[in-house]
């Protein structure tokens, strides 16, 4: 509808002209779900590591209800007391954390031979940390913006399974001078 339209619209020389029909691309959900969206297997340890109790709360519950059992940290050095104990199979990492934040907790976890091959999500809401993520790539295996939908974290997941449906590392193991150049 054009300005003189609306203004005539506005002032009652003619009824307003109907909404434009909805844009073709608000198809893709349907077809995305139409796809059956493939899970780790059922008991997939998976560790959050976010300080956000919200954020905590809605992933676990989506984790679970595909089958997963879930642990939590809300800081990062939480976070790796709670992978020794637990031996996850999958991480999911914020980048801004209070204390030690997610970077130092991802160099931490791929410089410890028991858990380097863990594959790590790392997630933030905050655009600096987005941009410093892309920036160093250090080490982990895909990332996720906050905030996010249900759709996506199982996306992230499935990209990361083997043929067992195990989650496994998406990126080459980094050398240890990798790591302190990341440092």
């Amino acid at each position: 509808m054009g300005i003189l339209d609306t203004l005539k619209a506005l002032f009652g020389s003619r009824p307003p002209a109907p909404a434009p029909a909805p844009a073709v691309h608000e198809a893709a959900p349907e077809e995305r779900r139409q796809r059956a969206r493939v899970n780790a297997r059922e008991g997939t340890r998976v560790l959050i590591i976010d300080d956000s109790k919200t954020i905590v709360t809605v992933l676990k519950k989506f984790l679970r209800s595909a089958g997963y059992d879930t642990f939590e940290a809300l800081d990062a050095e939480d976070g790796l007391i709670q992978l020794a104990q637990h031996k996850p199979q999958l991480i999911f990492l914020d980048i801004m954390l209070p204390g030690m934040n997610g970077f130092a907790a991802l160099r931490a976890i791929r410089r410890d031979p028991q858990t380097r091959d863990i594959p790590v999500i790392m997630m933030s809401g905050n655009e600096q940390a987005m941009e410093q993520f892309f920036g160093s790539r250090i080490g982990a295996d895909d990332f996720m913006k906050k905030p996010f939908s249900r759709h996506e974290v199982f996306f992230r997941i499935e990209r990361l399974l083997d043929e067992n449906l195990t989650p496994r590392r998406a990126t080459p193991r980094l050398t240890e001078a990798q790591l302190e150049a990341a440092s």
